[in-house]
């Protein structure tokens, strides 16, 4: 064993980037200093060097926010602690637009920033010339300006980092590679070195490139996959201002930066070039690639067009260099599904400087206290499937998601590359009827149906999108007739044995000890009474349960309830999902459909609201489940897979005599949010409680105990600081997509967390908090005036704890 290597410590942070001596700081600072960072070679050798050092906190959702918002905090606190300059120049940020699109896409940027910061300002291109005096502003329709970012030296700010690991008593090892993970009984106990083993109860996979690798030794998957990552630095100029700010050019691909006197381009092309981990040498540390100047050519001819100074300078240098993406542009972050003690934070999507004390403290917190401290499923490594992980889906989908930072963030934009994996059975009856599909949590699903002699294919846009028509023909056959959905990627878990009431009802805040055939909406809560999971529960035997929840949740719920079944428990749990395929049939005319294709009797009586039944269509028996995500009556139809064709046969045949149409998920959604029904990850989140959603009616207390419960008892009675609204625009055209501003008396008040048209209500409608220090009330409610802020344009709107759309929901009990 090397000298330095301690036999034992309480925590192995692997990889001494930006974020792993953050990750190691901030655990520090919470008071676990004795923290060992293991680095294979130097500090930084990996990604870290070679970063630009932007420092952006410009972000279109809360959680992105506050993730990189504390870097503004963070840095003059870590200057002043370890009196090392991190090399911060607050020159500002800067966004342009040379079309509509974009420029609509930064000012309802720019409306976000007044929910959550920083202080942004909108600029025409005059002012846009006067804060960037080499740009040739032509053809420029205007811009935004954020006055507190800039750029730091990424080395300089590790630098400091890891100073303050060691002043506050954690080490920091160089030249010492992680050979293995040792487990035992399912949580980590050991790391194996190659220069001797470090006993320890948590490790922390901060690797980088290499973290994929690292998850490997202990069975976790961590989907990430470097790409070739250019820039190029012009020679030095006197004619090249020290006070530019940085310049976003996002249509164009490109980015810029002043760098002592030169211009920094750099860039974000669409199509990308992967680099297989295995080709670079072991040593590989503070290297670059050849990289390949025709990859570069295309920013760099419209940048000399944009700046015109660069097509005069001269290239000092130009780089290329491995940097980590990931299959959503999101970290792979937090607790590793099915091992105690194994935390990972790594593929940073090249924002590693600007976020790296934001991930490093949150991470830090989650491990301490055992919860993330606010919402960041987005960037749970449990989103992942495991097919994700494989390389020949990486190294095609990181090709597309590095260009995609600096695309359109066109709301329902769909992944072009790594498709086409996970399908339902009904995949090429679909698709054989005009189904234009989307993917989630790796299904494909028919997001909506091209009309005979239309293209199945999305025109994206801030406005009205293509498909927006045949969405509301769809959505209307669920409100007035009867509409097919096929809803198979939903998530099935099969809970069952001796104990599998007395774990769920612990897990579940409603009550779950129902007759067979009852279906019960629950939540799982955390112990502070934030929402972990949002699902139902169908008693299928006396000792067998359904789970049914969504299935870019799958493996968060299911790790969820594999961490809260005793050790002792006789309960089996397997996810079913792929076995049985779900068609949702809803609409007015869904029972007689149903009832004169299986002779089954679905009345209120035989069949009430959350009550399943068996019944048979065709050749083929199933579970006729009466529940509903569109306020409709309806049922899904839980089928063994390889009946699903068939079943399906049987209903498009029988379905003519009704109007049955086939309907996508973009309806689906645009009738939840027209009758105000929450979704996980949007209205409902760890941050929240049941009884801030409105959905307290889910903890049942009279059942006994469960995790979360006095928390939630303590919710129920205290005031509450934000509620759940459904909100309305009076003017029919603008289109709520949101994180839009609600605004009450004129004043920031509150956001919206999801919206779409409601066609039957005729108008925009989300879903959003209103926000009251003194607590949020009916009457506090009613006494405001509302409205919203969409792309810069204030509209009016109605605000109601009801729903637009049924308010007393009736039309689910028909």
């Amino acid at each position: 064993m090397s000298s330095q290597l301690p036999q034992k410590t309480q925590i192995v942070v692997i990889g001494g980037g930006v974020i792993g001596c953050s990750v190691a700081y901030h655990l520090a600072k919470r008071g676990w200093s004795d923290v060992v960072v293991l680095e294979r070679s130097q500090l930084t050798c990996g990604t870290t060097w070679h970063a630009a050092g932007l420092i952006g906190t410009t972000r279109a959702s809360q959680t992105l926010a506050t993730l990189a918002g504390y870097c503004l905090d963070f840095i003059p606190m870590i200057e002043a602690e370890t009196e090392q300059s991190v090399g911060f120049k607050q020159v500002g940020s800067m966004w342009i637009a040379e079309d509509e699109e974009r420029f609509e896409e930064i000012r309802r940027l720019h409306d976000v920033t007044k929910i959550w910061g920083p202080e942004t300002h909108l600029l025409t291109a005059d002012e846009i010339e006067k804060h960037y005096p080499l740009i040739d502003k032509t053809g420029l329709v205007g811009g935004m300006f954020a006055p507190s970012e800039g750029w730091a030296s990424p080395v300089d700010f590790t630098m400091a980092i890891a100073k303050g690991v060691r002043q506050r008593g954690g080490s920091i090892l160089e030249g010492i590679k992680v050979t293995n993970i040792i487990t035992d009984r399912g949580r980590v106990s050991g790391v194996e070195t190659d220069q001797g083993m470090i006993e320890t109860d948590f490790v922390v996979n901060c690797a980088g490139l290499w973290a994929r690798e690292i998850g490997k030794m202990v069975g976790v998957d961590i989907p990430l996959y470097p790409c070739e990552h250019y820039y190029m630095v012009t020679e030095k100029s006197d004619q090249v201002p020290t006070n530019l700010p940085v310049m976003r050019d996002q249509s164009n691909e490109a980015y810029y930066k002043e760098d002592a006197g030169s211009i920094l381009l750099g860039a974000f092309e669409k199509k990308s070039i992967p680099v297989d981990p295995a080709s670079l040498p072991d040593n590989f540390s503070f290297e670059e690639l050849a990289g390949d100047f025709d990859q570069f050519m295309s920013v760099f001819e419209a940048a000399v067009k944009r700046v015109p100074l660069l097509g005069e300078l001269g290239m000092r240098k130009f780089f290329c260099g491995p940097e980590s993406f990931t299959p959503d542009d999101q970290i792979q972050m937090g607790k590793a599904p099915g091992i105690e003690g194994f935390y990972m934070c790594a593929g940073a999507n090249s924002v590693g400087i600007q976020t790296g004390p934001g991930y490093g403290k949150a991470l830090a917190d989650w491990i301490v206290d055992g919860r993330a401290p606010y919402d960041l499923h987005a960037m749970d490594v449990r989103r992942n499937e495991p097919y994700q992980n494989t390389k020949a889906f990486l190294s095609e989908r990181v090709s597309e998601t590095l260009g995609l930072l600096y695309e359109n963030h066109f709301p329902y934009r769909q992944f072009a590359t790594g498709r086409g994996a996970r399908r339902s059975p009904l995949h090429e009856h679909l698709k054989a009827r005009g189904a234009c599909f989307g993917v989630a949590g790796g299904w494909e699903r028919a997001n909506w149906f091209a009309p005979e002699g239309v293209e199945p294919v999305y025109e994206y846009s801030f406005k009205r999108q293509n498909w927006f028509e045949h969405s509301k023909v769809e959505h209307m056959a669920f409100r007035e007739n009867v509409g097919l959905i096929d809803l198979t990627s939903f998530a099935k878990f099969i809970v069952q044995g001796p104990d599998a009431m007395k774990v769920l009802q612990n897990i579940s805040s409603a009550n779950v000890d129902v007759p067979v055939g009852r279906i019960v909406y629950t939540h799982w809560l955390d112990p502070l009474a934030g929402v972990e999971a949002d699902l139902t529960v169908s008693r299928m035997a006396g000792d067998r349960y359904q789970v049914t929840t969504g299935g870019a949740v799958a493996q968060r719920d299911m790790d969820w309830l594999k961490r809260h079944i005793p050790d002792d428990a006789r309960v089996e749990v397997f996810d079913a999902s792929s076995a049985i395929a779900i068609i949702g049939v809803f609409g007015p005319k869904s029972r007689d459909l149903l009832e004169g294709l299986s002779g089954a009797d679905l009345s209120n009586q035989a069949c009430p609201f959350s009550h399943w039944v068996d019944i048979e269509i065709g050749y083929a028996r199933m579970k006729a489940m009466r529940v509903t995500f569109v306020g409709e009556l309806g049922w899904e139809l839980h089928i063994a897979s390889e009946f699903a064709c068939h079943i399906f046969e049987q209903l498009e045949e029988a379905g003519k005599a009704f109007g049955l149409k086939l309907c996508g998920l973009h309806a689906l959604d645009s009738c939840r949010i027209e009758k105000g029904y929450r979704h996980f990850g949007h209205e409902v989140s760890q941050d929240e409680t049941p009884f801030d959603a409105g959905l307290g009616f889910v903890c049942n207390f009279d059942a006994g105990d469960f995790i979360g419960r006095e928390a939630a008892e303590k919710a129920k009675a205290a005031p509450k600081p934000k509620r759940l609204v459904q909100i309305k625009l009076k003017n029919p055209e603008p289109l709520l997509i949101g994180h839009e501003p609600l605004l009450r008396d004129g004043e920031v008040a509150g956001y919206v967390t999801s919206g779409a048209y409601g066609h039957f209500v005729g108008a925009s409608v989300g879903m959003g908090w209103l926000k009251h220090a003194d607590g949020v009330t009916k009457e506090l409610m009613e006494a405001g005036s509302y409205s919203v802020l969409v792309a810069g344009e204030e509209f009016e709107a109605e605000v109601s704890f009801r729903a637009a759309y049924d308010p007393k929901g009736e039309r689910v009990k028909m």
